[in-house]
């Protein structure tokens, strides 16, 4: 689906993934006050990190990998219309099962 961009080096292309808009009580959240969830799903990875000895370390995720990553890590990008965010794989603090 997102062939025409792959990432470069270490870098990984995540689609977030989408809040609940009510609470558990029913209370709806307006857009204003949601908080943006750090949680994503990997669309395309890069080949990975080159080290300084030239070598290159593969990437240890995969696509569709649910992750969480930290926050203002991310730099938004729009392709095919859709808002994805790009990151580096450093900046993964973990895989969600």
């Amino acid at each position: 689906m997102y062939t025409k961009f792959k990432p470069l080096q270490d870098r990984v292309l995540i689609r977030r993934i989408q809040v609940e808009e009510k609470t558990r009580g029913g209370i709806i959240i307006p857009d204003n006050a949601k908080e943006k969830p750090l949680e994503g799903e990997i669309v395309s990875i890069g080949s990975g990190k080159i080290l300084d000895n030239g070598e290159i370390r593969s990437m240890q995720l995969q696509i569709g990998d649910k992750v969480l990553f930290a926050k203002y890590a991310e730099t938004e990008v729009d392709i095919n219309n859709e808002k994805l965010l790009l990151l580096r794989e450093d900046d993964i603090l973990g895989i969600i099962s």
